[in-house]
């Protein structure tokens, strides 16, 4: 198997493993977790649509899981103001608690992988994403 889909499987599978125990402590499946970390964490990312576009995660899913976050009390629906046909997702106060431990487990898993990796070696490893990042925008819009 390629080094790159290798670490892309063992990052999930890795990352997954270490929100278990919390996802259970609350009672909250893996999936409603990551919805409810990818918009506490990307607040210009607000509605079931970018989730889906931005997480992959099937619109199905996106879609039963926020009904139960809301349900539950974690996310409120807001109309958005410039666009009425938009529903914004915005978490709730109940939700904070969660999201401060779940972006310490996300800080310490940061750690935990980037172990014996140096300063240089890591800003070094961001410049190459984001010029990738760049690279790949660059290609999209020669396509159009």
């Amino acid at each position: 198997m390629k080094t790159c889909i290798r670490i892309s499987r063992n990052l999930l599978q890795v990352y997954g493993a270490k929100c278990r125990p919390l996802c259970q402590e609350i009672g909250m499946p893996q999936t409603a977790f990551d919805i409810l970390m990818f918009l506490a964490n990307n607040p210009e990312f607000d509605t079931a649509r970018d989730v889906v576009e931005s997480r992959y995660i099937k619109a199905n899913l996106v879609s039963v899981n926020v009904e139960c976050l809301v349900r539950e009390g974690y996310l409120k629906r807001e109309k958005s103001l410039d666009d009425r046909r938009k529903i914004r997702l915005v978490c709730t106060e109940k939700a904070w608690p969660i999201v401060e431990r779940g972006r310490q487990l996300q800080n310490d898993f940061t750690e935990e992988l980037f172990k014996d990796v140096d300063e240089q070696l890591r800003t070094d490893f961001f410049r190459v994403l984001h010029m990738l990042e760049s690279n790949l925008k660059d290609i999209q819009e020669g396509q159009k």
